[in-house]
């Protein structure tokens, strides 16, 4: 999801990662206690987890974290917090955009020796805009199963309520930090033939919002904020209009961008 971090402290922070997952890897890997991988066989499993609001965690994902062997997650300090509230005792491992490769590899030898593991993201379903691709890939040329456990999910529950079209849509993960990619991504959506979804900064929003209205004021966008969380938000209307919004409400919190098609149909009345 969005960070609630500005641009300067996104870059910093990513330093910083970067640094304590290299001394990660030279920590010795957890030990495994002998497989035990029942009727279904080993399996990377991939957990959906809330994101925001804690209930959204379905009885099957607790299941299976419940019985995995390991739980891979990008922040073990986040994730542990979410088991310990489920009563869920796990062995953790980091798993970063930084350490992705080298962690498919210790991943791929304990399924290899017959355990389960779980791979889990900070909110959301693992890969989508989240680490785990690299993981997935290498699990599946290895031949071995790999078993989603849906869940909560920002890009279905803000397209779902946004009252903009739904099929077919277009989900382009978060937007550049730099405005000319940033820009040129976003008159891509204005001429698309769907409805346009992205991940975006509080701290670009405004910015972001301004491109679209430059070129289009007209066009229609929803700004879902905190879904799922208490201050939940949909602010809908013209480019122009959500951007004077959020021009005097200083937007907080993760953002998800809709972007309406360049033709809307007949039955859209807002």
């Amino acid at each position: 999801m969005v960070s609630h971090s500005s641009p300067e402290e996104e870059d910093a922070a990513a330093q910083h990662e970067a640094g304590s997952d290299a001394r990660a890897l030279e920590l010795e890997a957890p030990t495994l206690e002998a497989a035990n991988p029942g009727a279904e066989g080993p399996a990377l499993y991939l957990v959906a987890t809330p994101i925001g609001n804690l209930a959204d965690i379905s009885a099957r994902a607790l299941e299976v974290l419940q019985s995995c062997s390991l739980v891979a997650c990008e922040d073990t300090r986040h994730s542990g917090r979410l088991l310990s509230a489920h009563g869920i005792r796990a062995k953790l491992l980091s798993l970063t955009e930084h350490n992705e490769a080298q962690r498919s590899a210790q991943i791929l030898g304990w399924l290899r020796e017959g355990h389960r593991i779980a791979l889990v993201s900070d909110a959301g379903m693992p890969t989508i805009s989240d680490p785990g691709q690299r993981l997935v890939q290498s699990v599946v040329a290895a031949g071995l199963r790999v078993v989603p456990v849906p869940g909560a999910n920002a890009v279905m529950a803000a397209l779902s309520a946004s009252g903009l079209p739904t099929v077919p849509f277009y989900f382009g993960g978060f937007l550049a930090h730099r405005k000319g990619q940033r820009d040129k991504e976003l008159q891509a959506a204005i001429a698309r033939d769907c409805t346009s979804v992205y991940f975006e900064s509080p701290f670009r929003l405004v910015d972001s919002l301004g491109m679209i209205a430059a070129t289009a004021p007209e066009h229609k966008v929803v700004v879902a904020r905190e879904l799922t969380k208490k201050f939940e938000e949909f602010t809908r209307g013209s480019a122009q209009q959500v951007l004077e919004h959020y021009r005097t409400h200083t937007p907080r919190g993760e953002i998800t961008l809709l972007i309406a098609p360049a033709e809307l149909p007949r039955w859209m009345q807002w």
